[in-house]
């Protein structure tokens, strides 16, 4: 095992291909935040994992895994380093992001809130304060074929 901020960025990657191969687009990209909230909302729901839900199993290591892509979204965008104390046993959840102007945040923690707290945490909302252009929300994806047609 690496330090604490290998960990970050593996799991990160880790994170969006997986996401990638369910059906979110994971790319980095400060909309990509969207649809981290989306994969909330399919997979929890009050505080909970959806049975069956790609929550639904080790929720440690996921929900790590997704606050480590929130936090590689804002750490491309606006430059800074990933910094924690791998002696600390709670290393994963008190892993900072300190931000190029000076600023720091805590992406894991910001991800088990939203787990927490669904919607009224929400990530996006989160990516736009901490300075991010998000854009609007997007439409919900619709039904296989009207995707497949555009119809």
């Amino acid at each position: 095992m690496g330090t604490i901020e290998e960990d970050v960025r593996t799991s990160s990657e880790w994170i969006a291909k997986a996401l990638q191969s369910s059906g979110y687009r994971a790319d980095f990209s400060p909309s990509s935040l969207w649809e981290i909230d989306r994969f909330f909302d399919d997979h929890s729901q009050n505080g909970t994992a959806k049975p069956g839900g790609l929550l639904s199993q080790d929720l440690g290591s996921r929900l790590f895994a997704v606050g480590s892509y929130i936090g590689e979204v804002v750490r491309r965008k606006q430059g800074g380093d990933w910094n924690g104390d791998d002696s600390d046993p709670e290393a994963e959840i008190n892993v900072e992001l300190h931000l190029a102007d000076g600023s720091r945040c805590w992406p894991v923690q910001r991800a088990m809130k939203r787990f927490r707290n669904g919607p009224e945490d929400g990530i996006a909302a989160w990516g736009s304060g901490a300075g991010l252009q998000v854009g609007p929300r997007p439409e919900p994806p619709r039904g296989f074929f009207r995707k497949l047609f555009g119809k």
